[in-house]
Parts: C-alpha cells; structure tokens; sequence
C-alpha cells in the first residue's frame, strides 16, 4: 500500500490510478474502495484499489489517498516512483502520525502508543499500546487537567474579588482535590518500572558460584542452547548477554562467571566483569544449588549482595530441585524453587519477577507508564501539587494556584498540549517512514 497525506493527495493519485468506474476523485465517495488501474509514463503496469478519505476526516486530517497494489517488489517500487514524478514526496519518518498530531486527530501519548505498537515484543505491551493508541492514557491524563483547571478558576475568582468570597471551593474540599488528582498521578508513576520492563527491557544479572547451574538457567529462560553447560566448573569466563521474555517482562540477561577466587587471570577478569554486573543491574538472578548444602563461595555472594545495596533487588533461583537434599533455605526473601536441566520453575520465575516489579498490582484496565518522558512529567506534576497542598497550611489559595499551575503545565507536556518542538523532533524521529 501506498498512502499519499496532504492538500494534493487526490491530485496525485488521480495521475498514477485510473478508477473502472467514470468520474473524478472530486466526485466520488469518500471511504470507499475504488477498483482500476495503476500506470505510469509507459502505460498500466498493474491494477488494484483506492480508497479516498476527505479531510478532516482522516487518520492526518488532511486529504488522504491510499493506494493498493499487488505488492510484488517491483510492482510496488512502480507505483511508488508514479506517485514521486506525480508530485508528492518520500515521508519523514514518522511524519503520518506526526500530522495526526500536530492537526489535533490525536494526543502526543497517543502518537507514542503508535510507536509502542510498532516495537511491542511482548504481548503485554501490545495490549498497553493498543489501549492507549486508542486514547485511555490521554483521556486519563486530561481529566486530571480538567480537575485542577477547576481549581484553578476558584482561585482566580478569590484573587480578583478577594472581598466577595467568590471562590466556590473551600480550603478542605480544594486540599481533598488536590491529594486525589496527586494520589492518582503517583499511582500511574508507580507503574513506571513495570511499564519499562515491558517495552524496553530491564537489565539483569544471572549470578552464582560455579557449577550452580547459571548458563542451563539461561538456556531455560532462551528456549534454546545459548550457553556451554557441562560439570567442569569455571566454563564460562564472560559475560554473556540475551534479551528473552519472562513471561510479559523483557530481561536483557546477563549470564556471568561463576563468582569464587581463582589462579586463571582469563577467569578472574570474568569473575570481575560479574561482580560488576551485580552493581549495575536492577534485577539479579542468584542460583543456589539445592543438591549441596551451602559453602563460602555461596556466602560470599550473599554479602557481596549485601555489600551493595541490592537485596531488595534479588530473586533467588533454588535450581536443580530435581535433586533437592533439603538443607538449603533461600538467603533472601524473593525465592523460586527451578530444575533448568528439566526445564521446570519457569512460569514461578516470570510470576517473581511481575511481582517484584509491581506487575501484579496493576489491574488489567489500569493505565501503564511505558516511557520516562511521560513518567518524568507525571513526577513533576505531583510535585507541584505536594507544594499545592503544603501553600494551604500556612498561605492564601493564590499562593496554592501558582503550583497548581505548574503541575497542569507539566500534565500538558505528558499529554502533548505544552511540549516543546525538540521534543516532539525527538519522538517522532524514532518512528519508521510508514507511520
């Protein structure tokens, strides 16, 4: 398909189209598929349909023509080199649904969402996308807007009649307002870490001392044999790195050495690379073995854990429970008991991990916040509403309307109404041309 977006569209695709039926574009129905031919300069190479949608109602609010070839790489390449001589141009990546945008079809949060469905490698984030694309995150947003415009005109009133009592809202009810739409706004925040494990990814460490069963813990979680597994211990001397999906989450896996002292300066370097990895990654994966009681190798992971802050961090991975000899307890709180040599423990894995992540407290219909622009601007708004409400202790109500600004002109940048051009150059930038 070849979509042509703009004041000429018609124009263009009536010198590439010729319609069986008589009669000019001008003419004919909008949103009906039109049968007939497609031809260039040398005569009709192909023949297909055309669907025709008048502004303003179309995807871009401008006049649209979509035209429908057979699709072979040379037939399409035809038709798309008609359509350039007849007048239009190669779209900027992006640019569809930059004009939806820009000609108020559709919020910048939606536009997002478009993006979100194109790169979904998860089918949680598929959904996500798809509800949003379709306007639930916008539509949520702006009612917090409408919310604090209310407040705002209150307080209006109060600072241009300040001897009339004009102001509708007291000082509780206008406290009580503000506490929800900030209430509502941290609630969407705190989906934040969940909604960037879902569309991006969240980077996670596979740890253990040798032999623990580390890289079958990464086959397991790969569906494939991404990593060498046998019983000699120190087999893998680095980092080895996958993106896999555990259950509706996406781990960038780090599968590293086995973590014990060792003579080999090959090993070692591996052995630093993991201790590295513990630092850097908000999400680790410790495997225990259940077959042998715990010793010092096992011990000195559990304080090099602890040395750096992550225990709340730590899912531990009780493998090979196939063999279990009962005298292992799980070092920390978050535990799945596996056997990755029999492939068993993987839906317990992916349960751990929403949870850890607050996936399992978010409801099915709840919104979810995919992206650090929208979450940077949602924390800001609520900011801005904790000062609100701090202004009503100890100040009048116009004091509380100029953060009450603030946060409405940061749900602004969320929703698109306020956001800046680099911004939206920057979002729109990473879409394909198609879209």
């Amino acid at each position: 398909m070849v979509r042509i977006s703009g004041d000429n569209a018609f124009a263009v695709a009536e010198r590439v189209f010729a319609p069986s039926s008589p009669g000019r574009f001008a003419e004919k129905e909008q949103r009906r598929a039109y049968y007939g031919s497609f031809f260039d300069e040398v005569g009709v190479f192909d023949d297909g349909l055309c669907l025709i949608f008048r502004a303003p109602h179309s995807f871009t609010g401008e006049n649209v023509a979509e035209l429908y070839c057979h699709g072979g790489i040379l037939v399409t390449q035809k038709l798309l080199e008609a359509a350039l001589k007849s007048g239009a141009r190669l779209a900027r990546p992006g640019e569809f649904t930059r004009r939806a945008f820009i000609g108020g079809r559709i919020s910048l949060t939606q536009a997002e969402a478009v993006g979100g469905l194109i790169e979904a490698k998860s089918e949680k984030y598929l959904r996500v996308s798809a509800r949003q694309a379709s306007g639930t995150l916008a539509a949520e947003i702006s009612g917090y807007y409408e919310t604090l415009r209310g407040i705002a005109a209150s307080v209006y009133a109060f600072i241009d009649y300040p001897d009339e009592d004009m102001t509708d809202i007291s000082v509780p009810e206008m406290r009580e307002r503000i506490d929800s739409v900030r209430e509502g706004l941290l609630r969407l925040s705190r989906t934040h870490e969940y909604g960037t494990a879902i569309s991006e990814g969240i980077k996670t460490a596979l740890i253990g001392k040798p032999n623990t069963g580390k890289s079958s813990v990464l086959n397991m979680l790969c569906g494939s044999d991404r990593a060498i597994v046998t019983d000699i211990a120190g087999t893998t001397r680095d980092v080895i790195t996958e993106t896999v999906r555990c259950g509706d989450v996406l781990l960038r896996l780090s599968d590293t050495a086995g973590i014990r002292d060792s003579a080999d300066d090959i090993e070692r370097i591996g052995v630093e690379k993991s201790l590295e990895c513990i630092g850097k990654a908000d999400l680790i994966f410790a495997v225990f073995d259940l077959s042998r009681p715990l010793d010092g190798g096992d011990f000195a992971l559990i304080e090099e854990i602890k040395r750096r802050g992550k225990e709340s961090r730590v899912i531990c991975l009780m493998n090979k429970s196939d063999i279990d000899i009962g005298a292992v307890k799980p070092p920390f709180e978050n535990a799945v008991r596996i056997s990755a040599i029999r492939g068993e423990g993987r839906e317990d894995i992916a349960e751990a991990v929403a949870g850890m992540l607050g996936g399992a407290d978010i409801g099915e219909n709840e919104e979810i916040i995919t992206n650090a622009r929208q979450n940077a601007a949602i924390v800001n708004a609520a900011a801005a509403l904790a000062d609100a409400a701090g202004a009503l202790d100890g100040f009048t109500q116009d004091i509380a309307g100029m953060d009450i600004e603030r946060a409405m002109g940061y749900l602004g940048e969320a929703d698109g109404r306020t956001v800046g051009e680099d911004i939206v150059n920057e979002i729109f930038s990473h879409f394909c041309v198609g879209k």
